[in-house]
């Protein structure tokens, strides 16, 4: 019999990406309902589904954040 190297574990990163619900979103932009679902129909702000729940990666609304921040400086 050979020896076999051991798999290499599922590499993790090392802080959990947090997932916002709708809500959430809503509160941090301070934005209605309409208008969240709206960047999430044009794809605007990435989100993910789970079952019937959409989830939207914290660091997308940052960089969505941070993009219209630089687009109105440049303006």
């Amino acid at each position: 019999m050979t020896a076999h190297a051991p798999a290499a574990p599922h590499q993790r990163p090392s802080m959990p990406e947090e997932l916002l619900t709708v809500p959430q979103v809503m509160a941090r932009l301070q934005l209605g309902r309409s208008a969240v679902y709206d960047l999430l129909r044009t794809r605007q702000l990435p989100s993910i589904t789970l079952g019937r729940a959409r989830r939207i990666p914290a660091p997308a609304l940052d960089s969505l954040i941070t993009t219209r921040l630089e687009q109105e400086a440049a303006a």
